[in-house]
């Protein structure tokens, strides 16, 4: 199930200057966001290849062309050592959709880590690097996720040189990388193999500090 040629899109489409009069300054300041304000900081926008919008209470991703990745970040902010939640409703035609979280994005490029989940159980650690191949740091299957495939609660664990995914409050796997200690956070979508494939809707966004 590894997407070695998924093609990756940031939405980013919200004006920068919003974006950062809108966000919290400040390396420990981490925010929450039900996505109740459509005006808030989240990259969204529409095109061929898929879509980011405010829509049903939340923040929706869906995704149009097969391979493909779609990914929105909140704001410009840098944080590190971070848990981060969310809510996911998934209503993808194909277990094989991954979505989940961004973390550590190195300045609006496409150098960060995303880490997440697919209807069919599946679940995957990877890392972006600009002009090079994405790397699968680790994946497996978990039937935690199998059996919440259509509404789910991830967490992930991103600091220390550590990864940790969560399903529902419970463990998943974890990986070690430090190759990118802080950066932007973020939330994505990416299909398989099927057109239109991906789509689901991201809410009850919280930011904790590992530890915390």
């Amino acid at each position: 199930m590894k997407k070695n040629n998924l093609k990756i899109f940031v939405f980013i489409a919200v004006l920068v200057l919003a974006a950062m009069a809108c966000a919290v300054p400040g390396l420990n300041s981490l925010p929450k966001d039900d996505f109740s304000n459509s005006d808030s900081v989240w990259g969204v926008g529409t095109d061929a290849s898929s879509s980011v919008e405010y829509a049903s209470d939340g923040l929706q991703m869906i995704v149009y062309q097969p391979f493909f990745v779609t990914w929105s970040p909140f704001g410009v902010e840098t944080y590190e050592n971070t848990h981060i939640e969310v809510s996911v409703n998934n209503t993808s035609s194909d277990e094989d959709a991954l979505f989940g979280v961004v973390c550590n994005e190195q300045g609006s490029t496409q150098a960060f880590y995303y880490v997440g989940v697919s209807p069919s159980g599946y679940y995957a650690f990877i890392k972006s690097s600009v002009a090079l191949a994405d790397v699968y740091l680790k994946e497996g299957t978990s039937d935690v996720i199998s059996a919440s495939a259509s509404s789910m609660r991830i967490g992930l664990d991103c600091g220390n040189g550590t990864l940790t995914l969560y399903v529902n409050g419970q463990q998943i796997d974890s990986v070690s990388d430090a190759s990118y200690p802080n950066g932007v956070v973020g939330l994505f979508a990416a299909s398989d193999d099927l057109e239109s494939g991906a789509t689901v809707i991201f809410d009850d966004f919280v930011m904790t500090k590992l530890g915390e």
